[in-house]
């Protein structure tokens, strides 16, 4: 799952190494133009529906915590 996240982000910002262990909004890697498009593409990737209550900068700060956010949109 991963690397489908990794392909996502780098597709919208491919300037960037997703693969790096730092936070993707305090790097500056990642704005809130780029979360609404991640939104759409998660959701259309992965045919899931995320709540409008967890789209909030924290939960797309790194690839662990976009997983997990999938995985709970994945249950919901």
């Amino acid at each position: 799952m991963k690397k489908r996240i990794v392909d996502i982000l780098s597709d919208l910002r491919p300037e960037f190494d997703f693969n790096e262990n730092v936070n993707f909004i305090e790097e500056g890697m990642l704005d809130s133009f780029d979360i609404v498009s991640l939104v759409d593409e998660l959701e259309s990737q992965f045919n899931i529906k995320i709540n409008g209550i967890d789209v909030i900068a924290e939960n797309f700060s790194s690839l662990d915590k976009i997983e997990a956010l999938i995985k709970k949109s994945e249950t919901a």
